[in-house]
Order: C-alpha cells, then sequence, then structure tokens
C-alpha cells in the first residue's frame, strides 16, 4: 500500500498539469492588498505613511497660477578686424593731333606751342584696425504668471516688474514657453528652459542720465560722417 505522503505531490502535480493543459493556469495569492479586491491603501499596511498636507500636495497646473524663473543670462562676444588697402597710379597723356572746322570742312589743326599733355601721380592708402569685446551679463529672480495653455500642454509665461528706488526706477518684463516637465517642484524654472525667451530691461533715473546718449549724439553715430 502506498504512503499517502508520497502520493500527495503526485496528485498535485497531475492537477496542475491538467489545469495548464487546459488553457489556464491558477496560483496562490496571498497578498494582502488583494484580500479584499480592489486593494489596500498604503495608509491601512504600512506603519510610516504619513499623509502630506492640503497645502502641501502637489496640485495640477493651471492658467494665472505663478511660476518663478530664475533668469541667469551671461554672454561674451569677440571680435577683431584688420583692413589694409594700399593704391598707386600714374597718367600721362599727349593730344598729338586735332581737329578745325573753317565753315565747310574739317581739316588737321596746327599746334604751334606743342602737343598738350597731361601727367599725374595717384597714391591711395587706406588702413583701419577694430577690437571690440563685449560681456553681458543678467541675473535675476521674477514671479511670472501662466497666461495661456497650448494644446500640447506647454505652457505660456508672462511677467512684469516695476521697482522703484527714489529717483531711480527699474522696469523688467519676460514672456516665454515652457514645457510642463521643466517646472520644478517648487514651481520654478530656469530660464534656459524657456522658447521664445524674451526679456526686456528699461532704466529711469540719475544713473541712467549719466551715461545716456543725447540726441544728437544718437544722429551723429547713426549717419557717421567719417
Amino acid at each position: 500500500m502506498p504512503n499517502k505522503k508520497h502520493l500527495m505531490p503526485a496528485v498535485c502535480g497531475l492537477a496542475a498539469f491538467a489545469l495548464c493543459y487546459a488553457g489556464e493556469c491558477f496560483a496562490q495569492d496571498s497578498s494582502l492588498l488583494r484580500a479584499n479586491g480592489s486593494g489596500l491603501a498604503p495608509q491601512h499596511v504600512s506603519f510610516l505613511y504619513n499623509e502630506l498636507p492640503p497645502e502641501a500636495r502637489p496640485r495640477e497646473l493651471a492658467k494665472n497660477d505663478i511660476i518663478t524663473v530664475i533668469v541667469d543670462y551671461s554672454t561674451v562676444f569677440l571680435s577683431e578686424g584688420d583692413a589694409e588697402s594700399r593704391k598707386t597710379a600714374n597718367l600721362t597723356a599727349v593730344l598729338a593731333d586735332w581737329l578745325r572746322f573753317d565753315g565747310k570742312n574739317l581739316e588737321p589743326a596746327p599746334q604751334s606751342n606743342g602737343d598738350p599733355t597731361i601727367s599725374g601721380n595717384l597714391n591711395s592708402q587706406y588702413r583701419t584696425e577694430s577690437d571690440i569685446e563685449l560681456r553681458d551679463s543678467l541675473r535675476f529672480r521674477v514671479a511670472a504668471k501662466i497666461v495661456d495653455i497650448r494644446p500640447n500642454g506647454n505652457l505660456v509665461l508672462e511677467a512684469h516688474q516695476t521697482i522703484n528706488n527714489n529717483e531711480e526706477v527699474w522696469e523688467i518684463s519676460l514672456t516665454g514657453v515652457v514645457r510642463r516637465e521643466s517646472i520644478q517642484a517648487d514651481r520654478t524654472v530656469d530660464s534656459s528652459a524657456i522658447a521664445e525667451l524674451r526679456i526686456v530691461k528699461n532704466e529711469e533715473g540719475q544713473v541712467r542720465d549719466g551715461y545716456a546718449r543725447g540726441w544728437a549724439k544718437r544722429f551723429m553715430d547713426k549717419i557717421r560722417f567719417f
């Protein structure tokens, strides 16, 4: 009589083979997360779970939401030029024959004083040399508002900032388009991630008046007679 302990594995193996051969395989699932059919929430099974307060939960971006733009713009432009031109010309012209009109016919004119002669020299030299180096840097933070959401999800940003300090006035405007994925968790975005970026910065006051060009100077620099 075979031992029942030896027969149980064989019977279980035959049952499993029969189920798989029928087209479906079943296995034991002892997960507690499936105990109620829909699954348990993390707060029901974790001792470390701590729900965030409503103000700390991430919220979907919408129109009129505020995004902080970090502008860090710097450029370096170097240009050198050197041009030189020289020209030398010699001219010698002699009028050997001439004509005269006696009223009826044309005939050779006598040149009793000799043949007229023209002679001249032209020396021209032009040389120029230029060297320019420009360094621009612009760093600031500004709060921008979402004014539109494109069909593909990109955000259109617009920001305006005005600072008055006694007689000094600084006005900054910024516009551009940014992807949602470029927005950080703290709702900040770097200016390098903004497409169609346009920054306008205007200054007014005593400092600006000290180095600003007058209208006559601007006109002379534009015309450049010499």
